[in-house]
């Protein structure tokens, strides 16, 4: 349990890392990658922990994922909160390491934003928070059918990863505008509590929409789609 914890850990680090170092240091400078590099930043995070340490911890990496695998009969209810608490702990970390960085620059603000998500006025472009909590559950509810899928055992061998990489990709290009994505209850906090006002506030959102949808697409694919499960 103890490696596949580490791997949890530095699994979520590197999403938080590459995924929100992106958006922080290199969305909006000039000749920036923007939301589209930031959307395929942080599906190159998942797809390449996922090679690396999916073998050992399943490549979680995210507290929606693991309740989802709970729900849809994959992972054990039990292990579901070291889990979790590896997937803060190493989102943390990372939310730590960029802001020792991104201080390093003259005129830096956390309080602008340090890559967290919102709804209203800290939604990028405006949106309410009926609609990211909408976005939010369905986006999380499509990530954990395609995580299911591509994961069962009569499904191509070796593809994985490059599926659910490419999923949260695609889900980051839909929903950067509107909530900054999320999906990830650690992704959020990691960073929430270092930009330490709004985003705090509005963190409840980040917990509560992605392990809704994390839920309902175990579910789903559960009881609807498996075969032989």
């Amino acid at each position: 349990m103890s490696k596949k914890l580490f791997a949890e850990f530095f699994g979520t680090f590197w999403l938080v890392f590459g995924g929100c170092g992106s958006a922080i240091f290199a969305a909006s400078v000039n000749l920036g990658i923007g939301y589209v590099g930031v959307a395929l930043a942080f599906g190159l995070t998942v797809l390449t922990m996922a090679y690396a340490v999916g073998h050992i911890s399943g490549g979680h990496f995210n507290p929606a994922v693991t309740l989802g695998l709970v729900a849809g009969g994959r992972f054990s209810a039990k292990d579901a909160l070291p889990y979790i608490v590896s997937q803060v702990i190493g989102g943390l970390a990372a939310g730590a390491a960029l802001y020792c960085i991104a201080s390093g620059k003259m005129g830096f603000d956390v309080t602008a934003g340090f890559a967290s998500n919102g709804y209203g006025e800290h939604s990028p472009e405006g949106y309410s928070l009926s609609a990211v909590f909408l976005a939010e559950v369905l986006l999380t509810a499509f990530f954990l059918l395609i995580i299911m899928g591509a994961t069962h055992k009569n499904a191509p061998a070796g593809f994985a990863p490059i599926a659910i990489g490419l999923a949260l990709t695609l889900i980051h290009l839909i929903s950067i505008p509107v909530s900054n994505t999320s999906v990830n209850p650690a992704r959020s906090t990691a960073v929430a509590l270092f930009q330490g006002t709004w985003a705090v506030d509005q963190l409840w959102l980040f917990w509560v929409a992605p392990i809704i949808g994390g839920v309902l697409g175990g579910v789903i694919y559960r009881t609807l789609l498996a075969k032989n499960n």
